[in-house]
């Protein structure tokens, strides 16, 4: 990026060392007249708002690139947000149902998760342990312990299959 000096990237959601929103907001940081578009294969109404609050300005899930990534570099191109057709309506009717006021249990797809928190239960519904996690994450296990107590507690499941279920439901995970 700072040798080429692009108009636009395009950005995986999920990188070996660095994810794609940290990456955007550095990009954005260093370079705001570079756009962002990120690719993923993760289907999250709330991983698509962090997109835009990274500064990315474009959200493609692969399985629709075929589809819509040219539409989407169009977009972007003049700087109109994009979303990939599937989530762009997911997004349109929680607006247009008020399901954007988070009551209610599970109410959402990764609604009331943070990014880590996502990370912590992706891993989790991988069938990692408290110390596997913490691996991957370069945390502690007493830190990644208390991810998933908080999450348990924030989620209002009752057992960690209800976690499981949730990421299967909300392609934080393959089932």
């Amino acid at each position: 990026m700072r040798k080429e000096k692009a108009n636009l990237l395009v950005i995986d959601l999920t990188m070996p060392e660095m994810n794609g929103l940290d990456a955007a907001r550095i990009i954005r940081q260093e370079r705001p007249e570079t756009e962002v578009l990120i690719l993923t294969m993760h289907f999250s109404e709330e991983l698509a708002r962090e997109v835009l609050r990274s500064g990315a300005i474009g959200y493609v899930l692969k399985s629709d690139a075929e589809s819509d990534l040219l539409a989407a570099v169009e977009h972007v191109r003049e700087q109109q947000p994009f979303f990939t057709g599937q989530l762009a309506a997911s997004m349109v009717e929680t607006f247009v149902n008020g399901a954007d006021n988070r009551s209610g249990k599970n109410s959402g797809t990764g609604s009331a998760l943070t990014p880590r928190e996502i990370e912590v239960v992706r891993l989790f519904a991988a069938g990692r342990s408290n110390k596997e996690a913490a691996t991957a994450l370069s945390l502690s296990t007493r830190t990644v312990e208390s991810h998933r107590t908080h999450i348990m507690r924030k989620m209002e499941f009752t057992s960690f299959s209800d976690l499981v279920r949730y990421a299967v439901r909300n392609n934080l995970v393959e089932p």
